[in-house]
């Protein structure tokens, strides 16, 4: 049996493999306004009352405590062309939290959460159910609003770069 140290390493690294798009999971209500960068996000159904969906964020994140306190969030898509964005929300500036919806262009949606300018698609939930699964939540939010944008070029993330997708003429 592998060390625990040595399985997290190589799941660490066989995930990286796995080409994923770039979402930011946005919120704002009495629990405050809060946005993060995620890769785990995923739909669950497009069938039942309201088509619905999955994200997974860190329980030591203060966006997932915001979501759960304000019970709806926002999944935007990000265009291939907003690193900026997705590296903001990541952390990896020195942007303190509360400045960085300053630095973005947003709106508020329907029930008043954050959609970002240019998201390829934006996808505003109110919370159905979440769970908390050792170290992150997961969050399943029913989709009451979806906003598309003129282009479907999402920023892609895997083997620890951004990348972007190629159509591959395969014959």
């Amino acid at each position: 049996m592998p060390e625990l140290a040595d399985l997290r390493a190589a799941f660490v690294e066989g995930m990286s493999r796995a080409a994923t798009f770039v979402a930011v999971a946005t919120t704002d209500g009495e629990g405050g306004r809060a946005g993060v960068t995620v890769s785990s996000l995923t739909s669950v159904s497009a069938d039942g009352e309201h088509p619905s969906l999955l994200v997974c964020i860190n329980r030591q994140s203060p966006a997932a405590t915001a979501i759960l306190q304000n019970r709806a969030f926002c999944a935007n898509l990000l265009a291939e062309d907003q690193q900026e964005i997705a590296n903001l929300f990541a952390g990896r500036s020195a942007t303190d939290r509360a400045e960085r919806f300053d630095r973005v262009a947003w709106a508020a949606g329907d029930i008043g959460q954050p959609l970002l300018a240019g998201a390829t698609a934006s996808f505003e939930c109110r919370l159905a159910t979440a769970l908390l699964w050792e170290t992150h939540h997961v969050i399943i939010g029913r989709v009451n609003m979806v906003r598309l944008s003129g282009s479907g070029s999402a920023l892609l993330y895997g083997q620890r770069a951004y990348r972007r997708a190629i159509h591959l003429d395969v014959k």
